[in-house]
C-alpha cells in the first residue's frame, strides 16, 4: 500500500494494553520494519522518582495506577520529539523501584512509538498520538509473561510478583487499562505474529491520514 512507504515527520503511534499483552514486542517489530527511522519510548521509564522513600515503602507503591507516572514530563518530551528535538529520557531501576541518576538520549526520528499500560488512559497523551493501538491478550498468558519478565529481568521474587498482581495489577487493569480500549483506532492480538501486526499498523489508513 502507498502508506507503507510513507515518511512521517514526528508522528507518534501509541500502543496500550495490559501487562504482558505484547506491547513492547509490537513496538520493537514496528521499529524493525523501519530501520533507523523509529524512536521507541516506554512509559515505564517515567515512573516517579521515589528516592526519598525507603525500599519497603517503594515496594508498596501501586505502579499500575496512572498517578505512578510523571505524565507531565512524558508529554513534554513527546512534544519535543515530535517537533524534531532530542530529549534526555529518565532511566528507571526496577529492582530498587526508583529512578537512576543517569538519563538516556532519545533522538527525534520520523516515527515515534510510545508503549505502556496507560498510553490510551491519559487524555493528554492521547491528544499527541497520530494512531492509537490496543493490544489484547488472554489474562492467563499475560500473567505468565509478567512472571517471566519480573523474575528474569527485574530481579523480583515470585511470591512478590504474584502478590502485586493480585493487589494492584488486575484491579487497575479492569479499572483503567481495559476501559481505555474504547479509544483505540486499531486493535491487535498479542497472540498474533508481531511482524504482521506491525505491518498492518504501518499500512493503516488512519495513520496515513493523521500523520503530518
Amino acid at each position: 500500500m502507498e502508506s507503507e512507504n510513507r515518511t512521517w515527520s514526528g508522528a507518534i503511534i501509541g500502543i496500550g494494553g495490559g501487562t504482558g499483552a505484547g506491547k513492547s514486542t509490537l513496538a520493537q517489530a514496528i521499529a524493525a520494519l523501519r530501520p533507523g527511522g523509529v524512536s521507541l519510548i516506554e512509559c515505564d521509564w517515567y515512573y516517579r522518582d521515589q528516592g526519598h522513600l525507603s525500599l519497603a515503602q517503594r515496594e508498596q507503591t501501586n505502579y499500575d495506577h496512572p498517578d505512578a507516572l510523571e505524565i507531565e514530563l512524558l508529554a513534554e518530551q513527546l512534544t519535543r520529539l515530535r517537533a524534531g528535538e532530542a530529549v534526555d529520557a529518565p532511566v528507571y531501576d526496577f529492582s530498587e523501584h526508583t529512578r537512576c541518576r543517569s538519563v538516556q538520549r532519545i533522538e527525534a526520528r520520523p516515527l515515534i512509538v510510545l508503549e505502556g499500560l496507560h498510553v490510551l488512559v491519559n487524555a493528554r497523551l492521547r491528544a499527541l498520538l497520530a494512531l492509537k493501538v490496543y493490544v489484547h491478550c488472554p489474562p492467563n498468558l499475560r500473567l505468565s509473561r509478567r512472571i517471566q519478565r519480573d523474575t528474569a529481568e527485574r530481579g523480583r521474587e515470585l511470591n512478590k510478583v504474584l502478590a502485586q498482581y493480585e493487589r494492584d495489577v488486575e484491579p487497575m487493569h479492569s479499572r483503567y487499562v481495559e476501559q481505555s480500549r474504547v479509544h483505540a483506532d486499531i486493535e491487535v492480538s498479542g497472540l498474533d505474529d508481531p511482524e504482521a501486526s506491525a505491518a498492518r499498523i504501518l499500512s493503516s489508513r488512519a495513520l496515513a491520514e493523521r500523520a503530518t
